[in-house]
């Protein structure tokens, strides 16, 4: 066959492979034995130096011209021997296209080596009515999760249910999301899915380590550029012993044998992982048309979650201190007094308004009396762990103690003012009041509020030098 007249007759770019299978029956060398003029022009600039021009020489392996890809390999092999027409549409990291690429199985060869065309087609930005020409059944399972994700208010359930059903769909042992928090350095486990039998072996659940996120840190430049990592047999594996002997250890230690691996994304933030260890090597395509369009909308729905969870923070939590916020105070307050259950509980409120805070803005500034601040919050949380303490405003604290009693209530303010007095950097006011019906807690804060200006005009009358002037 002149395979040079072969491609010459296609439109698009398109080039011819050879595919070599090694005695064990895994992927060999894959060559570039042809190309047409579109597909030696997409490929004349090298991968390591777009501005060196790298001349193309028949039959070279691929690897001559674009980066090691185990996916890649796959789709050659499964096309060439397995005489499979392939198609899928990808955006590889490594490149700022999308790459919609077709791949036939050319009727020549033998047992050792067969033939397959690649054709491709670039996009610059992502084109739907490609993402969404799957298989039936690929549609149906991404539909699946769609649902599972949108049907239910808890996120960390539906997670779960879709992990539950990729593990399945993969027929593999163990199914995980893993989040990657790249500033904090640290990664968690959103939600997992593990098989009931143990004919396997079981995966070792202490897996997980602290140490983890530096294994995990890695596999951005183990995927290499690619949109996902496959691994698929002992050769594939050996591959990744040789980039990454700690992840080696670390699957071989949980009895990993094949790995299917795809970042989650939000655009280009990377939110984690999704994995599959142990899956059906024989559904290699169907498992990766099916997990390049899941993991879209699972990263979708993470960010979308993360984003509230921040908004949540932010309406929340009181920036400076970390402690709750004057809106979420009055959103329990409100809370509290709107209670219906007819049993009634007791509630006790406290304030706590620093001392000498103004003095400390006009004689060192803003900043010092801002760290007044955060040190006075740290006394409170030293003194109050485990009860409701707010930052009611300025210099103004508020605690809520369920449960309490007077006397609890006096020793824990007492111990308050003992602690800001050794370290000398802090001085409180206080007034508390304590009162059987939490409906009533707008009287219990007016009165509590009542005996901490009594105790600081009492202060300042001891301390007139720390009253502002």
């Amino acid at each position: 066959m002149d395979f040079q007249n072969f491609v010459d007759g296609f439109a698009t770019m398109t080039c011819l492979l050879s595919v070599e299978k090694k005695e064990d029956g895994t992927c060999g060398d894959i060559r570039i034995v042809a190309g047409n003029r579109l597909y030696m022009e997409s490929i004349s600039k090298t991968w390591t130096d777009e501005n060196q021009v790298k001349e193309f020489v028949p039959d070279s392996l691929y690897t001559e011209y674009i980066p090691k890809d185990l996916n890649f390999e796959t789709f050659c092999f499964q096309c060439a021997f397995q005489k499979m027409p392939l198609h899928s549409y990808v955006h590889p990291d490594r490149y700022d296209f999308w790459i919609n690429f077709f791949m036939m199985p050319v009727a020549c060869g033998d047992e050792k080596k067969a033939y397959c065309t690649y054709s491709q087609e670039f996009t610059y930005e992502a084109e739907t009515e490609k993402m969404t020409k799957l298989s039936h059944g690929s549609a149906e399972r991404v539909l699946n999760a769609c649902i599972k994700l949108r049907g239910s208010t808890d996120f960390k359930e539906s997670c779960a249910a879709v992990i539950k059903d990729i593990r399945q769909m993969c027929d593999a042992n163990y199914c995980c999301i893993l989040l990657m928090d790249t500033i904090a350095e640290k990664c968690s486990v959103l939600c997992e899915a593990a098989e009931d039998r143990k004919e396997w072996g079981g995966y070792n659940a202490d897996w997980f380590s602290p140490d983890f996120y530096e294994i995990a840190k890695t596999w951005q430049d183990i995927i290499g550029g690619s949109n996902c990592l496959i691994l698929k047999n002992k050769s594939d594996m050996e591959y990744i012993k040789s980039l990454s002997p700690i992840w080696y250890e670390s699957m071989k230690k949980s009895n990993v044998n094949s790995l299917v691996l795809f970042p989650i994304k939000d655009g280009c933030e990377l939110l984690g992982y999704i994995w599959a260890t142990n899956f059906d090597t024989n559904n290699i395509i169907s498992i990766k048309e099916t997990l390049e369009l899941t993991t879209f909308f699972i990263g979708s729905e993470i960010s979308n979650h993360q984003l509230f969870d921040r908004l949540r923070v932010l309406s929340t939590m009181d920036m400076l201190t970390g402690l709750l916020n004057r809106n979420e105070m009055n959103n329990r307050v409100d809370q509290l007094s709107l209670e219906r259950t007819p049993q009634k509980t007791n509630i006790g409120v406290i304030f706590a308004d620093l001392n000498g805070l103004k003095t400390m803005n006009d004689n060192f500034g803003h900043e010092a009396g801002d760290q007044l601040i955060k040190t006075a919050a740290y006394l409170l949380t030293c003194v109050f762990s485990g009860y409701e303490i707010y930052r009611a405003g300025g210099d103004e604290f508020m605690v809520l103690m369920r449960a309490t009693s007077n006397e609890e209530m006096q020793e824990l303010c007492d111990k308050l003012k003992k602690l800001a007095d050794e370290g000398g950097k802090a001085s409180f006011a206080t007034g508390f009041c304590l009162i059987e019906d939490s409906r009533n807690i707008r009287i219990a804060m007016r009165l509590a509020d009542e005996h901490m200006y009594a105790d600081k005009n009492l202060f300042y009358e001891n301390h007139p030098e720390r009253k502002r002037r």
